[in-house]
């Protein structure tokens, strides 16, 4: 057997011998939620996205798992913060004041964020435990305290929920909220986990693909994304995913949730657009799953093709889930934004900003120096169709910097 035979051979044991443990660890952990059935069930199997027993993308996605297992635990330089990471601590008293502008977003780092809409607030994929994990043992943790108390937040209208892997869907953030009066929207099965919770299902709103809702006078409508589900169990996909389109009476915004590359962008940017700002995850990608996240040049395009005004990158700034430098989503977003003219707004975590009516010190270079590879030197390009060949054509950006790790 070959040296990466073996090496491949001794990461999959690894990987499945930890996997094993966890499972019998986990064995009816509440954490892990609850598989839809009954008419929810039935619902979603009538979904165009339901495809045999689970969801399915239009555009399927490619990964290169041998070589992914072979790297799982090795890492790259700089992929943590050697220092305090500088956020805002974020001032209830500020919160409570409408935005005068009418939008307002306050990013907490990777995607979780407070939208201040023409009179509404939502909250984006709350996570304030300490691990993006099933318990508190194991499992990416995050880099810093949340900057403000989930009881300190200023009444939430409803709670948008992409997607129900553990960094976008948090058990303890989820329980913490049983005695609030927001509404959850979320994408189709997603419910099931909240009520095995304790949200009561008048609270729980299911969305497919293309489907609006309503919170007071916003519109809002879950939108497709390339991406999957699952919560640490034998049956993935169970679950839709998606990202949100949110028009106001004067603003517009787009929330991408996860997402890779896919061809229905423009028509989101077509029936919603334009937008005065959309969050785009730029973070937690790799060449060896170029479907699953877009990474940061593709974030940029992205914003492009649904016609938005700014772009604030997110899926950053708070835990490793990916080998990547943890400052080098938003040095690429910036410098390939400088080759499309893409406006970028870079709050600190925790700082609440009016993307319409920005003020000195919103958008700075609030993060440290620290070695990052280049999109020439680590490129992430996506595939159109799930085949490794199959290539999309990405725009050249030869004013991009040549920047090696330092």
């Amino acid at each position: 057997m070959g040296r990466g035979r073996r090496a491949a051979a001794i990461a999959l044991g690894v990987a499945g011998a930890l996997a094993a443990a966890i499972a019998l660890t986990l064995a009816g952990c509440q954490s892990f939620g609850e598989h839809a059935s009954g008419e929810r069930l039935a619902r979603m199997r009538q979904s165009p996205e339901w495809r045999g027993d689970q969801f399915q993308n239009p555009q399927p996605m490619w990964s290169d798992m041998r070589d992914a297992l072979m790297r799982a635990f090795t890492g790259g330089p700089d992929v943590e913060p050697v220092a305090p990471v500088p956020v805002a601590r974020t001032d209830p008293a500020a919160l409570a004041i409408a935005p005068a502008s009418g939008l307002r977003v306050t990013w907490f780092g990777h995607s979780s964020m407070l939208i201040e809409i023409d009179g509404v607030r939502l909250l984006t994929d709350p996570i304030w435990s300490e691990r993006a994990s099933p318990v508190d043992w194991i499992g990416p943790h995050r880099w810093y305290p949340p900057t403000i108390a989930l009881d300190d937040l200023p009444r939430v209208d409803a709670v948008l929920i992409s997607h129900d892997h553990y960094d976008h869907l948090d058990w303890p953030t989820i329980v913490a909220m049983r005695s609030w009066k927001n509404v959850f929207i979320v994408p189709l099965g997603v419910g099931a986990h909240l009520q095995r919770w304790g949200i009561a299902p008048e609270r729980i709103v299911e969305l497919d693909w293309w489907q609006p809702a309503r919170v007071g006078a916003l519109a809002l409508t879950l939108v497709p994304a390339r991406h999957a589900s699952g919560r640490v169990s034998g049956r993935s996909d169970q679950t839709l995913w998606g990202g949100f389109a949110l028009v106001g009476a004067r603003h517009r915004v787009y929330y991408s949730g996860d997402t890779g590359l896919f061809d229905a962008m423009a028509q989101i940017g077509q029936r919603f657009g334009p937008f005065d700002v959309a969050m785009i995850e730029a973070g937690q990608y790799d060449a060896d799953w170029p479907d699953w996240h877009l990474g940061p040049e593709q974030s940029v395009l992205s914003a492009q093709r649904v016609g938005a005004k700014a772009l604030i990158p997110v899926h950053w700034g708070l835990f490793r889930l990916a080998h990547h430098g943890w400052t080098e989503p938003v040095e690429r977003v910036l410098a390939a934004a400088r080759c499309s003219d893409m406006p970028v707004l870079t709050p600190r975590p925790g700082q609440p900003i009016e993307p319409t009516a920005l003020k000195p010190g919103d958008s700075t270079r609030w993060w440290p120096d620290a070695r990052w590879a280049t999109a020439a030197q680590k490129p992430i390009v996506a595939t159109t169709d799930g085949v490794d060949s199959h290539r999309v054509a990405l725009p050249q950006c030869p004013a991009a910097p040549q920047v090696s790790e330092r």
